[in-house]
């Protein structure tokens, strides 16, 4: 975890991971593909505002999402870091 002047960021290899958005929303790295497949499997957890479509993020929902498939894009968003 960085904390600067952007705020709270989880980071692999200095590679945004996840942030948070506001109280309650999570941006998670995401490719767009697997940032579809989120919206179309989970879209009471994840959605996408416009200014983050031509960006590889997704918002994911904390409060009344579903916590496992969020926990899974935070995996899946480690391991696209790592590549």
């Amino acid at each position: 975890m960085h904390t600067d002047r952007r705020g709270r960021r989880w980071c692999v290899s200095n590679r945004l991971v996840a942030r948070p958005y506001d109280a309650s929303i999570l941006v998670i790295r995401s490719g767009f593909r697997e940032r579809e497949h989120l919206l179309e499997q989970h879209p009471e957890t994840f959605s996408v505002r416009p200014e983050l479509e031509a960006h590889q993020k997704v918002l994911a929902d904390v409060m009344g999402g579903d916590l496992d498939a969020i926990c899974a894009a935070i995996d899946a968003a480690v391991a696209l870091q790592r590549r």
